[in-house]
């Protein structure tokens, strides 16, 4: 009777403590201003991934608004060897009904348009007030980028980003700065205005 106690009180735990360490989801924020969100942005900081292996610096994404309710999508970049790298993509809302902060994004073909393999998730999971940076991820956490409208970004701002992404379950320990001059100082959390991931909703339309 002892061991059948014990073995329950193992697997009670054993649960409790599995369902401690699912990430919470991840949530971006409430609503975007796609008007306003279009234009230029520098990549200042990203996760490291493959696509991207080749860029050496100078890395910026440019959004257009089109007419069928698409947004064109140039990502541009310096390779290593020094030669400029140029990708034009398609994005479009995840879901009809919105909202605007949960994109798909292809760069196929667009005759392969149809497949939904073709198209990666990008989620805005951060923006400041102004338009002047943002913090975009995928839900499984495999892609993290920081984009800002100049080639610098604030340091509070910065440290603003890694707390979200970390609050959200991406590994921050492998952020890579992407922009010339040294990695931001994360400003102590006591200095800056820092709310959690859950109270940074965006601006709403």
């Amino acid at each position: 009777m002892l061991l059948l106690t014990a073995a329950l009180v193992t697997l009670l735990f054993g649960a409790t403590a599995a369902r401690d360490t699912v990430p919470v989801p991840v949530r971006p924020v409430a609503a975007v201003d796609l008007e306003r969100y279009a234009g230029l942005w520098h990549e200042v900081a990203r996760l490291p991934n493959r696509f991207q292996q080749d860029c050496a610096g100078e890395t910026t994404a440019e959004y257009t608004l089109l007419g069928n309710g698409q947004i064109r999508v140039v990502n541009s970049c310096r390779h290593t060897d020094g030669s400029p790298m140029r990708a034009e993509g398609r994005a479009r809302l995840a879901d009809a009904d919105g909202p605007a902060s949960r994109l798909k994004v292809r760069f196929a073909p667009a005759f392969l348009s149809f497949l939904p393999m073709v198209w990666g998730d990008y989620w805005i999971l951060d923006l400041t007030d102004d338009y002047g940076a943002a913090l975009v991820g995928d839900p499984s956490r495999k892609y993290l980028w920081m984009l800002s409208r100049s080639p610098k970004l604030d340091p509070t701002v910065y440290t603003r980003f890694v707390s979200t992404a970390a609050a959200q379950g991406f590994d921050t320990s492998r952020l890579v700065w992407t922009q010339a001059g040294p990695t931001p100082e994360l400003v102590p959390a006591q200095k800056t205005q820092q709310r959690p991931a859950s109270d940074h909703p965006g601006p709403r339309t």
